[in-house]
């Protein structure tokens, strides 16, 4: 068999089409480090985000306070500052909103799918430079079937959406971003 050039040229530009994407999926960033500079900064506090919403789920305070703190312990070398003591950073807020909305509409006027929006306020203090101080309230929602009783998806929907927030969060104050 003879192999023209055009037809070797081809191939190789086949196989080297099928391999490019192959080689691009193996690069991967993780973009929720945080850009401290810990000769400046070594301690953080984490205050409380009481609920202040019309609609109160009492153990989503305690859920999303769990979730921010972890979240800093593993992605930063802060020491969490103890009580009575000035810390480098300091986050603290409020949980403004908890709420549920109707979302899709079915053929019968009826919701299909509802949402479930929570809202933090949080107040970001930069002690060692006051230029980075922040005081934003964040939103995060999820949506689930209408047919099903919120306190059958509760506990989880506030987690990931806790989960979303404290990303959120952190991005904007500690990541830097």
């Amino acid at each position: 068999m003879i192999w023209s050039k055009s037809r070797i040229a081809g191939n190789v530009a086949a196989v080297v089409m099928m391999l490019v994407p192959l080689g691009g999926c193996r690069v991967s960033y993780k973009l929720n480090g945080s850009a401290l500079d810990y000769n400046i900064y070594r301690t953080v506090s984490v205050g409380n985000f009481p609920i202040r919403a019309a609609l109160v789920y009492a153990p989503l305070q305690q859920t999303f306070e769990n979730e921010l703190l972890d979240y800093i312990q593993r992605n930063t070398r802060l020491q969490t500052a103890v009580d009575g003591t000035n810390a480098d950073l300091e986050l603290e807020g409020e949980i403004t909103n908890y709420a549920l909305s109707p979302q899709a509409v079915g053929t019968d006027a009826y919701a299909t799918q509802t949402r479930l929006t929570i809202s933090v306020r949080v107040k970001y203090t930069d002690n060692r430079d006051e230029t980075k101080d922040l005081d934003q309230t964040f939103s995060a929602y999820r949506d689930f079937d209408a047919s099903l009783m919120l306190t059958d998806v509760q506990d989880e929907l506030c987690k990931q959406i806790s989960e979303e927030l404290v990303e959120l969060i952190f991005n904007s104050t500690l990541g830097n971003w």
